[in-house]
């Protein structure tokens, strides 16, 4: 056993609670890996937060510039982190030194709470390391689901990868090779492991053929009324066009631009294991970026569950309610994922225990009908089970965000006003708000970027392309991320997108930036 887990193992008092409290968890439904909890100190909960939650990662400077960033806001009174949890099979927790009784027991209950979304949602189903490179069907689950999720032990051994590279490569030529690299961690497709492989394309004879247009059946006075000449040459073109279009290189657009540097980029052997591993952790953090709102929400439903009905008492309850109103606190012109997620799912749970839902439902206009409506179905609890199972953030936001839940919880939208020189509320309109909701949470606010040439001009230059969604690309951060690519491509790249609403081409030749119009 490392000095690590020798120092951070539970009291006796507390492994009580964790088997008292586990074992409400269980009698309310929720289905968890086995969890260890670990005691640390308030520099060792900062070193975690650091790592992501992880004992140690490969090294980088990074790791070290948000401890120290962790730690002295720790050390001001600025931040504090209570608990730290990892989606992994069995899963780790951590507890902070110094909390109190009631403080550890809210912890295990939020951590309980986690652990069961992670083990339930489809999204996490793409790190199980047993379903790596297939396509996952999120419907396709057995009773006895027990997925190999030792990220623990995968991040540790990419740890000792990195450290093989600086010993034989150098520190510094290894760290600026991964600076690079971190700079496009995120131009993944965070879907792919739901979507089927892309048909690959075998090279034959058929370019060569002629192409055969289809014709209607005709008897031959009436083939050129039929199949008129100007229509067959109109298709030819059509199927001709498209023939080339299959013929470039990718066939299709990839958005998985570090898998597509991976396959066909000049990388040395130490470069591509570095692309490798970034790319890896890069689809672990993906899932808990789709459902932050939900894995907040949830994790927060039950530990108020589980804490108010099961776990404290009177003498308790005050702490506990001071705790968690810090926790739900929201500040004016922030958006607060734990107090969204926690209110919508009960306004679910309402909704579904009254029978607020369906076509009756959405036809009644009378607003006191409405107020009074209580078929008492009872449903709630199994609707916010099956939400937690087969949603993310963006289609729960979707789905079940209503004008009534936006009032109740006064949300609004807000932005910069040139007039006043101060951000001020733009819009309380319902669809305004959820608009706005699901235009920030789409691809986690990142740009969607997909390679679409690998021999753009001819020239062996790679090609992207921006899908613009009304926001420009900020020029310094797109120049940082064309720098990066030259660096693995070693050739020139180019990125087409729009800017000040105009198509622009932005490339980076190695040594010059550059922009021109750019025609699709």
């Amino acid at each position: 056993m490392s000095q690590f887990a020798l120092k951070t193992r539970l009291p006796a008092y507390l492994r009580t609670e964790q088997q008292r409290i586990t074992k409400i968890a269980e009698d309310f439904g929720l289905d968890f890996f086995p969890t260890i909890f670990e005691m640390t100190t308030y520099d060792q909960m900062s070193e975690l937060a650091a790592f992501g939650g992880f004992p140690t990662r490969y090294p980088h400077w990074r790791f070290g510039m948000e401890y120290e960033r962790l730690r002295k806001s720790a050390e001001y009174g600025l931040s504090r982190i209570y608990e730290m949890v990892i989606n992994n099979n069995p899963s780790y927790a951590y507890l902070l030194e110094g909390n109190s009784l009631t403080d550890q027991r809210l912890v295990m209950a939020h951590v309980l709470g986690h652990v069961d979304f992670f083990k339930n949602n489809f999204c996490f189903a793409a790190t199980d390391l047993d379903t790596l490179g297939k396509t996952i069907d999120p419907s396709n689950r057995t009773a006895d689901y027990n997925p190999n999720r030792r990220w623990i032990d995968k991040i540790a051994n990419h740890g000792s990868r990195i450290s093989r590279h600086h010993a034989r490569h150098g520190i510094d030529k290894v760290e600026s090779f991964i600076d690079h690299v971190l700079s496009l961690e995120n131009l993944i497709d965070p879907w792919s492991p739901f979507n089927a492989p892309a048909p690959v394309r075998l090279d034959d004879d058929e370019d060569d053929e002629p192409i055969e247009v289809p014709r209607l059946a005709a008897k031959d006075y009436m083939e050129s009324y039929i199949n008129p000449a100007d229509y067959i040459e109109k298709k030819r073109q059509e199927l001709e066009e498209k023939r080339e279009r299959e013929k470039s290189f990718p066939a299709h657009p990839r958005r998985d631009v570090l898998r597509f540097l991976l396959d066909h980029a000049p990388l040395e052997r130490w470069e591509h294991d570095v692309v490798h591993i970034i790319r890896s952790e890069a689809y672990y953090f993906v899932p808990q970026m789709q459902t932050k709102i939900m894995n907040e929400g949830w994790a927060s439903y039950w530990h108020s569950k589980m804490m108010t009905e099961k776990i404290v008492d009177a003498s308790e309850i005050v702490d506990y309610a001071d705790r968690n109103a810090g926790v739900m606190a929201t500040s004016p012109g922030q958006l607060n994922p734990y107090k969204l997620g926690v209110e919508l799912y009960r306004h679910i749970e309402s909704r579904w225990n009254k029978g607020q839902f369906g076509r009756e439902w959405e036809r009644c206009d009378n607003l006191d009908d409405k107020k009074a409506w209580n078929m008492q179905l009872g449903l709630g609890r199994d609707k916010i089970f099956q939400i937690r199972k087969l949603y993310n953030d963006v289609t729960f936001i979707d789905e079940f965000l209503t004008p009534e839940f936006v009032a109740a919880q006064k949300l609004y939208t807000f932005g910069y006003s040139g007039k006043t020189g101060n951000y001020e509320i733009e819009s309380r309109e319902f669809q305004k708000v959820k608009d706005k909701l699901l235009f920030s949470l789409t691809n986690f606010g990142n740009p969607i970027i997909r390679v679409i040439d690998a021999n753009y001009s001819n020239r062996g230059e790679l090609l992207l392309e921006h899908e613009h969604m009304g926001v420009d690309l900020r020029r310094d951060y797109a120049q940082a991320a064309l720098a990066a690519l030259v660096r693995c491509w070693k050739r020139p790249v180019a990125v087409a997108t729009t800017i000040d609403k105009k198509p622009v081409l932005v490339r980076y030749d190695g040594s010059e930036h550059s922009e021109s119009p750019y025609k699709v």
